[in-house]
């Protein structure tokens, strides 16, 4: 993984697969599109002489879970997206509605 920091931003560029699937995950465990954003705090200390890793908590209120939202499937396989962010999913039939930024994603003709 690459680091990049320039004066209070920090990049992260992921080097192969593996950490390109780490980095969306984490990506997605921190950004919620329309509520809360939350936030890496270090915690213990990185000395480079004494540990090979620095550890950071994950702060901030958690975004609300699948369970919070209506159960609806789809009845043929079909493509849903959501307008707020034009993320879009695949799902075939009989696959459930997913949440995002704080609503049901839509059904694409």
């Amino acid at each position: 993984m690459k680091i990049n920091i320039e004066k209070n931003l920090v990049e992260f560029t992921p080097e192969n697969s593996d950490e390109t699937i780490k980095l969306q995950s984490l990506w997605r465990m921190m950004v919620d599109c329309a509520r809360f954003n939350r936030k890496l705090v270090p915690i213990g200390e990185y000395i480079p002489q004494q540990s090979e890793f620095a550890r950071f908590v994950i702060e901030g209120e958690k975004g609300g879970g699948i369970d919070e939202y209506p159960e609806v499937f789809v009845d043929e396989d079909c493509q849903c997206i959501c307008y707020t962010c034009n993320k879009y999913v695949k799902l075939a039939k009989g696959g459930r509605i997913p949440p995002c930024c704080g609503k049901l994603m839509e059904t694409m003709d």
